[in-house]
């Protein structure tokens, strides 16, 4: 819904209302290294309405805490001007604090609270600013650099199943993509069956699997099966999310230089990955070790990696990951997307800030394949040759709808799940199983 423009010296548009509504979308059980999916992946969806009925939207990962947290900021943003994005921040750093880097915890997914509260509330408000200025949000964030956003297929090993009421079950009268979503990817050569299905699907021009769940050497394998099966000029990377020692990863590091256009997070730390770095040709990548601006200093001291993936989901926003991009390109870094489970209001707010960015020199991941439920009006987005179009609307340029919303509310209500805890799924398949922050 788009509004007043604005009047010379006159206040922008105030918060009058916040709709926080947790959400459960399927999800496959796919594999990582901690643990295993459920059959439902949360998410939260927030939307602020300003005093004259302007809807801002955006999405972050599902979580009870930091649901609950953002119950509490209403009462600190009800008659706040939603242009005065650094008061905003500031008033709600005075309440909630700030993160530390350790917060961010040894899963491969961020923890911390005050990174996502805020970047729901500033996505939501740039979608208003953008409906009030009649601009989509990439030019809030300097401008389009480009028409389309490339993303890279991104692997996971997985048991059998559909995930959501399915669970380990498959629908039998699926096909194409639907079909071999469902499909098991347990070793080398279903690893290249799914890569297949996804990028004749999405187009995809680059490809990155999830590693870390097998002993190196059958991950190592897939790789070299990938790089058989597409080319040398087909991009490849791997993921082993922190779980090898500084020596497996430089042992298999320097295996896989030949056909690797970058290893990510091999290691754990800063300190193992400069060391990595050191002995391996093949750029390093992290969304790991290198995750928030206090973490830069000691990056650049060590050398810790080469590229750092970003997110505006842990990284405070989407402004805030727009200065990382200068900050990256300052010291030589290369920089990317790191992706999570989501939909299409996450999707649109990537798109826009990989248009903004001045280089994309590495296309971006994303998890979109996986989920097929999506809570935007006119379904799904369309990828082509593994991009996707920028929305040319003002604002971030999607809609809520409220009838899938509330469907996938219901999900919530149903599924019992509170936050994401993988080791818990897969102690349901393989009792007693724990999670490693090391373990080859």
């Amino acid at each position: 819904m788009t509004g007043r423009s604005l009047v010379a010296g006159k206040p922008g548009p105030r918060i009058s209302a916040i709709t926080v509504t947790p959400i459960a979308v399927v999800d496959p059980p796919l594999l990582n290294a901690a643990g295993l999916h459920a059959p439902y992946a949360l998410r939260t969806i927030v939307e602020l309405v300003t005093d004259d009925g302007i809807s801002g939207i955006s999405e972050i990962p599902g979580n009870r805490d930091i649901d609950q947290a953002l119950e509490a900021s209403r009462e600190l943003l009800i008659g706040r001007d939603v242009f005065q994005l650094s008061e905003i921040r500031q008033v709600l750093v005075a309440h909630f604090g700030t993160d530390t880097a350790a917060q961010r915890g040894e899963a491969p997914w961020d923890q911390r609270k005050m990174v996502h509260i805020f970047s729901a509330i500033e996505v939501a408000c740039l979608d208003i600013i953008g409906k009030v200025v009649g601009r989509p949000v990439v030019d809030l964030l300097g401008g389009k650099m480009r028409d389309r956003v490339p993303f890279s297929a991104y692997l996971f090993y997985k048991y059998e199943g559909a995930g959501g009421q399915l669970s380990f079950g498959t629908d039998p009268n699926a096909t194409g993509w639907a079909a071999a979503r469902q499909a098991s990817a347990l070793n080398p050569a279903e690893i290249v069956a799914q890569a297949k299905a996804m990028c004749a699907e999405f187009g995809f021009q680059s490809i990155k699997l999830k590693g870390g769940v097998f002993e190196p050497r059958q991950e190592v394998d897939a790789m070299f099966a990938l790089h058989q099966e597409f080319g040398p000029e087909v991009p490849l990377r791997i993921d082993p999310n922190a779980l090898w020692t500084v020596e497996t990863a430089i042992q298999y590091g320097k295996e896989m230089e030949p056909i690797l256009e970058y290893l990510e997070d091999p290691t754990r730390g800063q300190e193992g990955m400069a060391k990595v770095r050191k002995a391996v040709k093949t750029p390093l990548a992290t969304n790991m070790c290198t995750t928030s601006f206090e973490d830069i200093p000691n990056s650049i001291a060590l050398g810790s990696e080469d590229i750092i993936l970003s997110d505006h989901h842990f990284w405070g926003g989407l402004r805030s990951s727009m200065t990382l991009s200068g900050i990256c390109d300052t010291f030589g870094r290369g920089l990317s997307m790191h992706s999570n489970s989501h939909l299409g209001i996450s999707l649109a707010a990537m798109v826009h800030l990989g248009a903004a960015l001045p280089r994309v020199p590495y296309a971006l991941d994303t998890h979109y394949p996986w989920q097929s439920d999506e809570v935007i009006v006119g379904g799904r987005f369309l990828f082509e040759e593994g991009s996707v179009a920028v929305p040319q609307a003002p604002g971030l340029g999607v809609e809520l709808d409220r009838t899938a919303l509330a469907a996938l509310h219901q999900n919530y209500l149903a599924c019992g799940l509170t936050k994401r805890d993988d080791e818990t799924e897969m102690q349901k398949v393989q009792p007693g199983w724990k999670f490693q922050s090391v373990r080859w």
